[in-house]
């Protein structure tokens, strides 16, 4: 009878191994995807990159180093990055523990008491109603991977977890980015600052220099109402410089995770630029660019759940065994008090409510939004590089034009107000008109300079460069 019975889980067993042969799952492969193109008027050949560049070779000024390291080791979005790996990491334990036996122990103790009322015992006999039962037992089970749909959510978990990891490494990438910005719209501010207070000093000297022509007959009463005007004109931007410098400054301290508080940096004049931009080929971008990578890992992890959600269609084999010792009496526990049981059996879904069908259409579908995704990333990548580079580009062009503007309007404002010292071939108004000019060009050949050095940072991020060590 035991022979008959193994002789009957083995045919189980091995009509699964044969059934496992035909796994209904599909193997994955990375969608080929047409990159050329991507990066906009720009026909790249060669393979060099500054995203192969670790951050601490792409930065010269060593505050700016000391700031993110710090926000590196400090920021928070940075560490919840990390906890989604750890979780990952769980899961995907799980998923590979799914394919092994579960295994139990019970030990229990009963003690249980009939009515003699309800027996119904004929009259004269006295059966004790009173039993102890002791057991002790060891139970099984296990779902054997027929159809590949435990493979499957091990896949699934597997990529998932990739996915974090990649996610992790584009909140790395960002916030390099982020204190990198943050940290040259402060130098770019400062400079601003010390070039509009330099300029205030000089209004100021110049309502003194009107008053004193106003009263040499040179110039009336407007020149010297209209030189105060500009005097406070310039004056009345310095609290929104200051108040955009500590604003930047507290938005730079929430990345680092400190509390609001002065930065140390150097200034804008130290900065310097890549000899060198080199953005590589498009097709580098399914390798660098941490969130498309994270793309691919959503579309893996979807393409596993369709495999799996296919699989519940098929019949499933389980499994079970239980054994151990059974006695009316403490004592006897251990002395000819065994059992065991094994049971094997292939469920078949015939009708579940359209579960099955559902559960497939949903996983289809999300696979769907998950290649859409993918490929929408890839030309956000390119898009990003696109715009840097052509970013980087402009800035650099309107150096040289923003150089020689503000050579001619420093002679501008020199010559205008030394024609209205000596000559009335001038008025007061060519002078502000000069000065006010002067001033909006400096403060614009900074910005010009951020521009440079932001384009940098950006294109730095979008080439997907700031995770490799």
């Amino acid at each position: 009878m035991i022979y008959n019975h193994k002789k009957q889980v083995f045919t189980l067993f091995a009509a699964a191994a044969l059934m496992s042969a035909c796994s209904v799952t599909k193997t994955y492969k990375s969608p080929d995807i047409n990159t050329a193109g991507l990066y906009r008027d720009q026909q790249m050949t060669d393979s060099a990159t500054i995203a192969d560049r670790p951050w601490q070779s792409l930065f010269s000024d060593a505050k700016l180093k000391v700031l993110i390291q710090r926000g590196l080791d400090n920021n928070v979005d940075l560490k919840n990055a990390i906890q989604n790996i750890l979780q990952a990491q769980a899961t995907l334990r799980q998923s590979k523990l799914a394919l092994l036996p579960s295994l139990s122990a019970d030990a229990t103790a009963t003690r249980s008491k009939a009515s003699e009322a309800a027996q119904n015992f004929p009259a004269g006999i006295n059966i004790n109603t009173l039993t102890n039962t002791f057991k002790l037992s060891l139970s099984t089970s296990w779902e054997a991977d027929i159809w590949g749909k435990l493979s499957s959510a091990k896949r699934a978990a597997l990529a998932s977890y990739l996915g974090t990891d990649a996610a992790k490494k584009a909140v790395q990438t960002q916030l390099i980015a982020d204190i990198a910005n943050n940290y040259y719209s402060l130098l770019a501010l400062d400079q601003q600052l010390a070039i509009t207070q330099a300029t205030l000093k000089s209004r100021i000297a110049n309502v003194e220099t009107m008053k004193a022509l106003k009263e040499g007959a040179v110039v009336n009463g407007a020149a010297v109402v209209q030189s105060e005007a500009s005097r406070y004109a310039t004056e009345v931007s310095i609290p929104d410089l200051k108040q955009s410098i500590r604003e930047t400054e507290n938005a730079l301290n929430i990345l680092l995770a400190t509390a609001p508080g002065p930065v140390d940096r150097s200034t804008l004049s130290v900065q310097e630029t890549p000899a060198a931009l080199t953005t590589g080929v498009p097709a580098q971008l399914l390798k660098n660019r941490p969130d498309v990578q994270q793309a691919e890992f959503a579309l893996r992890t979807a393409f596993e759940n369709t495999n799996a959600a296919r699989a519940y269609f098929y019949p499933s084999l389980t499994v079970t065994a239980s054994g151990g010792f059974s006695s009316l009496d403490l004592k006897d526990l251990f002395n000819q008090s065994v059992f065991y049981n094994l049971v094997g059996g292939l469920t078949q879904p015939i009708f579940n409510q359209g579960l099955n069908k559902a559960r497939l259409t949903k996983a289809q579908s999300a696979q769907i939004q998950a290649m859409n995704n993918f490929q929408q990333s890839l030309l956000v990548a390119g898009q990003e590089v696109s715009n840097a580079m052509y970013a980087y580009q402009t800035a650099v062009e309107k150096q040289d034009a923003r150089t020689k503007q503000i050579a001619a309007l420093t002679k501008a404002v020199d010559y205008t107000q030394e024609l209205l010292r000596y000559s009335s071939a001038t008025n007061y108004t060519d002078v502000l008109t000069s000065e006010q000019s002067l001033l909006a060009a400096q403060l614009s050949g900074i910005s010009d300079r951020l521009q440079q050095l932001q384009s940098v940072v950006n294109l730095y991020r979008a080439l997907g460069g700031g995770w490799k060590q």
